[in-house]
C-alpha cells in the first residue's frame, strides 16, 4: 500500500479481491500437495543428469532475473 501515493476505495477493493483469491487458492490446494510430490518425483527420477542440470541452471536464472535479492540468502558471496 505504501507503493501508492494517493491509495483510493478503489485499489482498496482490489487489493482485497487479491488476497481473498490468493486465499481461495491456495485453500483448494490443501491436501494436494502430497499427490502432486508423488508426480513430481517420478518425473524428475526419469530424467537424465544433463536433463536435470539444464531445468536447474534455468530456474536459477530465472529465480535471480526475477528476484535478485535471493542472492542474499545463498551463504558463499557471489563478490569474490
Amino acid at each position: 500500500r505504501s507503493l501508492v501515493r494517493d491509495w483510493s476505495s478503489l485499489h482498496e477493493v482490489s487489493w482485497s479481491w487479491l488476497w481473498e483469491t490468493v486465499e481461495r487458492l491456495l485453500q483448494g490446494m490443501m491436501g494436494k500437495p502430497a499427490q502432486q510430490e508423488a508426480a513430481l518425483a517420478a518425473f524428475v527420477s526419469s530424467l537424465d543428469e544433463n536433463s536435470k542440470m539444464t531445468i536447474r541452471n534455468g530456474v536459477y536464472s530465472r529465480f535471480f532475473a526475477m528476484a535478485p535479492s535471493g542472492q542474499d540468502f545463498f551463504k558463499q558471496s557471489t563478490t569474490r
